[in-house]
């Protein structure tokens, strides 16, 4: 929840994107892939593994009868804890009026009169306030980066009225996900759950600190699944219409057997306060990142080297698949675990590590929880034939590719409309493109055009025009001449990675 109450504001979807992912304490609305965190301050790189309390029993359905939830509210209120920062903000030199610099007057290296001398304004520390959940017994806990990030001063307070100082063990942006450590012992310590067994429909109930006013608990049901709504690297949130205001993030949703489900994390508001759409970040997810943050001070991701996308109905058509799920791929990084497991470019990933791909972001989400070094199966489709592969996956480097991509021009060709040209020098370090990316940049696209309207815009490089590798302008223009029919599958090069369009002629304008 947003200025992780700096003061408490609340996020508007009117507002300049990172006006919107400012803290706040129950609200944080932010938007493959490098890992970006920053660890604790002399905090070790290495440490004891998390010893936590995990059920695996299926999630309870809904409330069965229950008369009140006061039982499961005392059981769970102690784990869920007040987290309340203050950051330094740097002082201001205040200036004489008009910018004036005296010095200039009194010569080089002079010592001005006290009267005259530039004073520092010192601004007043900002104060914020959210929440977090006790996940063991000796002192981690679990909120949202945005709560944390910039503090310079944590204080934990919990239910039976003790206060803590807190350290940053590490903190995850990618996935808006911190850990915390307070000196304690023999703390009450909340049970996880499997968060991959939560339905729609489920009941839950949300635990924190709204505004700062003290603990409160909100009910309401599972609204959806896998969202994808803020912006981060790694979304895979949970919907509720939980009530969540300022002050809740990093608080627990839990179920009616009172076990963390998810950690509240934004809402989406036109007013700043509850709406009834609200978002937690789930355990799953929450746990493998604070795991890899407690033990190895950073989070390990996997890398398959893969330029992934949605497989549209358009799109399985070309490709001969009579089905809408999986993850396309578009491009392969060379020497990359996904080249040497031998997958290829228009190949659809639908199963990996025995569990099925839905679409490109659940695959990214399953590559990255993989540990570095693991050799996984995965299942392919390659020209409507299903392959089993092997993949050792790396880990995630901290570069990536950057940018470029598509096509060419004349009344009848299969891509009417654009304007194409070679690659030269200057243009491919404008685009920051790979030396072993060929292909024809694209100089112009109408916009009534049935290729723009398909997604090709001025500075893509076309690759491929119906599966037919193109080098340069000519190839490209010969390859639009006398086409087969009104749809062509056109692979380009854009913004560090490959992907494909269907341009359909008949739709153009």
């Amino acid at each position: 929840m947003n200025p992780i109450d700096k003061p408490m504001k609340t996020p508007s979807f009117n507002k300049p994107f990172w006006q919107r992912t400012s803290i706040f304490g129950g609200v944080c609305l932010m938007t493959a892939s490098l890992v970006a965190f920053t660890p604790g301050k002399d905090t070790p790189s290495k440490a004891d593994p998390l010893h936590l309390q995990v059920s695996d029993a299926p999630i309870s359905a809904a409330g069965r009868g229950f008369p009140s939830f006061a039982p499961i509210v005392k059981a769970v209120s102690p784990s869920v804890v007040k987290v309340s920062v203050s950051s330094q903000p740097k002082a201001r030199r205040m200036e004489m009026p008009g910018g004036m610099d005296l010095r200039r007057f009194f010569g080089p290296g002079a010592q001005l009169p006290e009267e005259l001398q530039p004073q520092q304004r010192h601004m007043p520390k900002e104060q914020g306030v959210g929440s977090g959940v006790i996940v063991t017994k000796d002192g981690y806990i679990l909120t949202n980066n945005h709560v944390v990030d910039d503090a310079s001063v944590i204080k934990v307070a919990m239910t039976d009225g003790r206060e803590f100082e807190g350290k940053v063990i590490g903190r995850d942006p990618k996935t808006d996900v911190a850990v915390i450590k307070i000196d304690a012992q023999d703390l009450p310590a909340i049970t996880f759950a499997d968060s991959d067994k939560i339905e729609v429909g489920d009941m839950v109930l949300a635990v924190g600190h709204p505004f700062g006013i003290g603990q409160s608990v909100t009910t309401g049901i599972i609204s959806a699944k896998g969202r994808a709504t803020l912006g981060l690297d790694y979304e895979d949130f949970i919907q509720t219409d939980a009530a969540i205001n300022p002050g809740n993030s990093g608080g627990a949703l839990v179920d009616v057997d009172g076990r963390l489900i998810g950690m509240n994390t934004a809402i989406l508001s036109h007013s700043g306060g509850n709406q009834g759409i609200g978002f937690a970040v789930p355990t799953n997810l929450a746990r493998w990142v604070m795991e890899s943050l407690v033990s190895h001070g950073r989070v390990e991701r996997g890398f398959l080297g893969v330029n992934i996308q949605d497989l549209t109905p358009q799109l399985a058509k070309q490709f001969k698949i009579d089905q809408s799920k999986g993850a396309l791929v578009a491009g392969v990084t060379p020497d990359s675990p996904a080249e040497k497991a031998g997958v290829m470019s228009g190949d659809v990933i639908t199963d990996f590590n025995g569990k099925p791909v839905t679409d490109s972001r659940h695959l990214k989400l399953q590559v990255g929880s993989t540990v570095p070094g693991a050799a996984v199966p995965m299942t392919v489709l390659r020209d409507g034939k299903s392959m089993s592969l092997s993949v050792t996956v790396k880990e995630l480097p901290g570069d990536k590719l950057a940018d470029a991509t598509p096509a060419a021009d004349k009344a009848d060709d299969a891509l009417h409309g654009v304007g194409v040209a070679d690659l030269d020098q200057a243009t491919r370090e404008k685009l920051k493109m790979p030396s072993q990316i060929q292909g024809a940049v694209v100089t112009d696209v109408e916009e009534n055009s049935a290729a723009y309207e398909a997604g090709l815009r001025q500075g893509d490089v076309i690759t491929e025009i119906n599966r037919q590798p193109i080098k340069n302008a000519e190839q490209a223009t010969a390859a639009c001449e006398k086409p087969a029919g009104k749809v062509s599958l056109v692979k380009i090069w854009s913004h560090g990675g490959s992907r494909f369009v269907v341009v359909d002629q008949s739709k153009a304008g």
